[in-house]
């Protein structure tokens, strides 16, 4: 079955992620490595390194991914702004480098009004110079391109176009994709009954490959089908329902694939309690 987990915060420290995640029974990891609303950040310490590791140890290597600032964008037309987001991505390539994490997740970038041609152009080419400036090696860390909504001129709300940028890089072995049901919902991939979701499943085959999908994000949408507005909701009280969930959970293709949450919280993760009982409600027994 799926590694069912969530997005925790690091508030006190990297590893205190991991008792967060214990505490609400998860089985997989997101987190920030550092302040996602800061250009610059320190690398991590030598014992906090060390504290993530022990903790990380303690967890039975459950996966765990990073998710890139919201403030980079790659897609970026602009010399100026494309460099310092190259910079900000090569810096948290390199902090994944040090924590010795398998994922970082990263929305492709906007293309602000230059076109969806100029801007996939611009995002493979500087995807490319992060993963050279950080010096990823050619196995391990992968970076996971996430779907998006398609909200104003943000790029990968379409299969194709992901599975160009996995085609054009240079270091396509350093890249996969990241599901978001929210997103991909709001893009128009209907997920809400078994002919609609294997129509998804099948354009994601076609356009990306369903072995390049290495981690999934598990929102349900305020919002409805098509509507290009990226809200989420707890599962089951939005627009996809119960039913897309199950239909993915029980999907053998993804059978053991990390499935984090990033639904709405309070400090005391009650809702990730809520959320991670109803979807492993919805698995086949």
């Amino acid at each position: 079955m799926p590694l069912l987990g969530a997005h925790q915060s690091i508030a006190g420290g990297l590893h205190r992620a991991f008792d967060r995640i214990l505490a609400v029974g998860g089985e997989s990891l997101q987190i920030f490595t550092a302040n996602q609303r800061q250009w610059r950040v320190k690398p991590p310490a030598a014992e906090d390194i060390r504290l993530f590791a022990e903790k990380w140890q303690a967890c039975g290597q459950m996966p765990v991914a990073s998710h890139g600032s919201y403030l980079i964008n790659l897609a970026a037309a602009d010399p100026v702004a494309a460099a310092k987001s190259i910079a900000a991505f090569a810096d948290e390539l390199g902090r994944c480098l040090q924590l010795g994490l398998g994922f970082v997740v990263l929305h492709p970038g906007s293309h602000l009004g230059a076109g969806v041609e100029a801007g996939l152009e611009a995002v493979a080419r500087n995807l490319d110079q992060a993963l050279e400036q950080a010096g990823v090696p050619a196995t391990g860390l992968k970076v996971l391109l996430e779907t998006t909504a398609g909200m104003g001129t943000a790029l990968g709300s379409r299969f194709a176009e992901l599975g160009w940028l996995l085609g054009r890089s240079r270091h396509a072995h350093n890249l996969g994709v990241c599901i978001d049901t929210c997103h991909i919902f709001a893009a128009g991939y209907d997920l809400r009954d078994a002919a609609a979701y294997e129509r998804t499943m099948d354009e994601l085959e076609r356009e990306v490959g369903l072995a390049r999908v290495h981690f999934v994000h598990l929102n349900d949408s305020k919002k409805g089908l098509a509507s290009r507005v990226d809200r989420h909701e707890h599962i089951g009280r939005g627009e996809i329902g119960e039913e897309g969930f199950r239909l993915l959970l029980n999907d053998p293709r993804f059978a053991r694939h990390p499935m984090t949450l990033e639904t709405p919280k309070g400090d005391d993760l009650a809702e990730d309690r809520e959320n991670l009982a109803r979807l492993r409600g919805l698995l086949a027994p």
